[in-house]
């Protein structure tokens, strides 16, 4: 089973959208199959394939979601942010504005 620690250990060397998908492979080395992150404080829950769940703690402050989401406009953000035009905290801010609540990542 993963840590909290291993987790944040890999997360500390994503500077921008375009280090995501080593992000990813380094969280899959570790065991996770899934995460939900919630954009109105960062918390993320990371699942294991025997079910186990560990939290993270809210990694920022809140950010108040809009009610009304924008598909667009959240398209043209994620582009930039994958292109590493913009840093996390940018993409939260972003997904906030635009009306994202929570990502779901399945591996």
């Amino acid at each position: 089973m993963f840590t909290l620690q291993e987790i944040k250990n890999a997360h500390a060397k994503v500077k921008s959208g375009a280090d995501f998908p080593q992000f990813i492979r380094d969280l899959k080395g570790l065991g996770v199959v899934g995460f939900e992150t919630y954009v109105s404080d960062g918390h993320t829950g990371y699942y294991s394939e025997h079910g186990e769940t560990v939290i993270s703690e809210e990694k920022y402050g809140f950010l108040e979601v809009k009610k009304v989401s924008s598909l667009e406009e959240f398209k043209e953000g994620l582009r930039e942010h994958q292109e590493g035009k913009s840093d996390y905290m940018g993409f939260c801010r972003m997904c906030a504005e635009t009306g994202v609540e929570k990502w779901v990542v399945s591996m």
